[in-house]
């Protein structure tokens, strides 16, 4: 199986156009908005998530390149963690791709076909599938399971339907190997662990790193009690990420939907070496890992 990293900021990416903190005047690398692609053989390919920034990163990746017919393209659909829109605005990049399959919790596809009509936007272009997740489902080889995270609405949703409206992946290939995607974690949740036990690589929530950060980093007057509602769980601290890493040797982790303000954007920050000694990274946009 491979997984490609396209893009490892979170919402707004990096650096924020309306953003002059220390991070995004830095001159650090660029990264784009939080979405992978798995495959099972290199040929198909399924986003998780569908960012703003869909476009930019399907054209920089090679092995998303279309072809070879002159409207073919690897790209077979995409599976959605939450219904937040910088995980759901790509799909209307995509409304070209007649026969695309999408894969969201109910909740999600509710608030896609009412708060944010996008199916209905999309149906206008071209027929998609859009199917609500069971627990387990096969995708090309592929099996996916789904693990509930919890019930953050995004700020536009109106809509009263019973969540989860934020899911996890575990993503297992026919010789074993697997990786958990987890963007979106406001805590550790139970069972977690168990989901994660024999994972070979875990994608994990990396949005902040300590659980104030957003308190000094900017001038808008972010306090920490914001920063907790938008629904991450920091890295560092005693109930941070990077203090359960260290339980489950033997694995991949990496962090991914880094926010403009978290100092491990920096690979020479203190803050990064800690996460390297504890075993994790934040590797780039283009990244590939094969499983």
């Amino acid at each position: 199986m491979q997984v490609l990293l396209l893009g490892t900021a979170a919402g707004g990416g990096f650096p924020q156009w309306n953003c002059a903190c220390r991070m995004c005047t830095a001159g650090l690398p660029a990264r784009t908005q939080d979405c992978v692609a798995i495959s099972a053989d290199g040929a198909g390919w399924y986003l998780i998530n569908a960012s703003p920034d869909i476009r930019t990163q399907i054209l920089s990746a090679p092995a998303l390149a279309a072809g070879p017919g002159p409207r073919d393209t690897p790209v077979r659909g995409a599976l959605l963690t939450d219904a937040e829109l910088d995980h759901t605005l790509g799909l209307a990049m995509l409304r070209e791709g007649a026969g695309l399959q999408v894969w969201a919790p109910p909740a999600v596809l509710h608030a896609l076909g009412t708060d944010f009509p996008l199916q209905g936007i999309v149906s206008r272009y071209g027929s998609w599938d859009w199917r609500p997740i069971p627990e387990t489902f096969p995708i090309d080889g592929l099996s996916v399971t789904v693990f509930p995270v919890s019930g953050k609405k995004p700020k536009y949703v109106r809509s009263t339907a019973d969540g989860p409206w934020v899911v996890a992946y575990k993503i297992t290939d026919p010789s074993g190997g697997s990786v958990v995607y987890a963007p979106c974690l406001k805590t550790w949740p139970d069972g977690f662990d168990e989901l994660i036990e024999d994972a070979t690589c875990v994608i994990l929530d990396g949005t902040f790193y300590s659980p104030d950060e957003m308190s000094g980093a900017t001038n808008k007057g972010v306090g920490s009690g914001a920063q907790r509602a938008m629904g991450h769980i920091p890295i560092a601290g005693p109930d941070g990420s990077l203090a359960r890493i260290a339980r489950h040797p033997g694995k991949r982790w990496i962090y991914t939907h880094l926010n403009n303000t978290n100092p491990i954007l920096d690979p020479a920050s203190r803050e990064y070496e800690e996460v390297l000694a504890a075993g994790a990274e934040a590797p780039l946009d283009g990244t590939l890992i094969t499983v």
